[in-house]
């Protein structure tokens, strides 16, 4: 039986289902991101790691003696310490694609959400305010059609949203670190698309060439009265900057499902402000994402087990 470790929260569904692999030859032990007492108990049995977002670090690595293959349940893996894995010949991949569709559909959702400040008056009219609103309020809402979004990346997820916004209305413009022929939006140098779009949308893996990509002074040439989404990786902002840029008015709002530190602190300044949308890093997580996901996690074990070559391997 090979002694797996999913890594992260699961719901009662999702338990059943993992329980039901030991009939693939798995023994799926799940803990939760924040139950350390038994990570430690089962790492030094466990010889696939399905990881999600807690860090795999160095430290980690060395208790799991028996740990053949890192399976990253998503696309990043900046939380794996990749040189540690490399050094122990422990393989380490991923699954692109994945989880694209439900990304491209919370990313649209959160611009939504933005636009039409649905938060805001969800509050406002479950607290029995909601025909009584701020006289500005017109003025801080606004349509998808006709505006322009800048998609920074031209993954799967920007692939799929620009057909969809196009469909209602707007303008698709994208910057890439490498122009991509085939795609569905026009390309524009990074300044210009930041200078011109509505909407700036990240969708970029985090690598030492992209972190801080919005910088203050990046952030300083967005539009103003643009809204900022990130459902990438919260290490692309200068977070800092960006509260600064929402505070000045610069920005007129952000929806954001991912941050420079997760969780997010209970104190932190972006919990206060009602021109955000926030979600907890959760764009990814749909039945039919850990559906996509689980084929490609138990194929990969059975290639371990075989021999064969491993699906996206990453190292």
């Amino acid at each position: 039986m090979q002694r797996v470790l999913f890594h992260h929260e699961a719901s009662p569904g999702l338990r059943a289902r993992l329980a039901a692999l030991r009939e693939k030859g798995l023994s799926v032990a799940v803990v939760p991101a924040a139950d350390r007492r038994a990570l430690i108990a089962e790492l030094p049995e466990v010889e696939v790691l399905w990881h999600v977002l807690e860090p795999v670090t160095e430290a980690l690595v060395a208790t799991a003696p028996k740990l053949r293959l890192v399976q990253k349940i998503g696309v990043g893996v900046n939380t794996i310490d990749l040189e540690a894995c490399r050094k122990r010949g422990i393989a380490v991949c991923n699954m692109p694609g994945t989880n694209s569709r439900a990304v491209a559909e919370l990313t649209l959702a959160l611009m939504l959400a933005v636009l039409r400040r649905i938060p805001f008056l969800d509050s406002a009219t479950r607290a029995g305010s909601g025909w009584s609103l701020p006289e500005d309020l017109p003025d801080r809402v606004g349509e998808l059609g006709g505006k322009r979004v800048g998609l920074l990346g031209m993954g799967a997820v920007p692939r799929l949203l620009a057909p969809v916004l196009t469909a209602l209305g707007a303008e698709c413009v994208y910057w890439n670190r490498s122009p991509k022929p085939d795609a569905p939006a026009r390309y524009l140098p990074l300044d210009e698309l930041l200078k011109t779009s509505d909407i700036v949308s990240l969708h970029l893996p985090l690598v030492p060439e992209t972190r801080l990509l919005l910088s203050a002074e990046r952030l300083a040439q967005i539009k103003r009265g643009a809204i900022l989404i990130n459902t990438a990786r919260g290490g692309l902002v200068d977070e800092a900057a960006l509260l600064a840029a929402l505070a000045e008015g610069r920005l007129a709002g952000a929806g954001l499902d991912v941050f420079a530190l997760e969780p997010l602190p209970p104190d932190h300044p972006l919990l206060s402000r009602d021109d955000v949308v926030l979600t907890p890093h959760l764009a990814w997580l749909t039945p039919e994402t850990l559906d996509r996901s689980l084929v490609i996690a138990v194929e990969n074990c059975r290639r371990l087990r075989a021999g064969e070559p491993l699906l996206n391997r990453v190292v």
